[in-house]
C-alpha cells in the first residue's frame, strides 16, 4: 500500500468513525495528543481527542449500513508528513477538514484538525 493509500485509510477510520460513534476506531486515527479546532456554535472548539471522542458519542450516531458522506478533495504527501482537505457530514452538519497527519512508527496518524462547519 502507498503511502498516499495509508493516509487516505486512515482519513475512512476517522469518518466512519465519527459517524457511526466508534470511539475505538477514533483512537486509532488520531495521535492522543492531537488537537481538534474550529469554530462551533459561535465559539472557538480547542478539543483534545479525548473531549473530541466524547463530544462525537454524545451525538445519535448514524444506522448501521449507512454510508457516511465524505469527499476527500486533496491529499499532499511528503515524507512522513501529509495533509488533507476533506467534506464530511456529521449529525446533520455539513463540515470540511484540514488534518495533519504524521507517520509514526510506520501508521499514519492524524495530529491535528482544523474545521469548519458550513452554515
Amino acid at each position: 500500500m502507498s503511502d498516499r493509500q495509508a493516509v487516505e485509510q486512515t482519513v475512512h477510520l476517522y469518518v466512519e468513525g465519527m459517524a457511526f460513534a466508534n470511539a475505538a476506531a477514533l483512537k486509532k486515527a488520531f495521535h492522543p495528543k492531537s488537537s481538534i479546532i474550529g469554530y462551533y456554535q459561535n465559539a472557538i472548539e480547542w478539543l483534545t481527542r479525548d473531549e473530541f471522542i466524547a463530544a462525537i458519542l454524545a451525538e445519535e450516531p448514524a444506522p448501521p449500513g449507512t454510508q457516511p458522506f465524505m469527499d476527500i478533495q486533496n491529499v499532499d504527501v511528503e515524507g512522513d508528513a501529509a495533509s488533507v482537505k476533506v467534506t464530511d457530514d456529521f449529525a446533520g452538519m455539513r463540515f470540511t477538514d484540514y488534518l495533519s497527519l504524521l507517520k509514526i512508527e510506520g501508521r499514519w496518524v492524524i495530529v491535528s484538525k482544523l474545521y469548519h462547519l458550513h452554515t
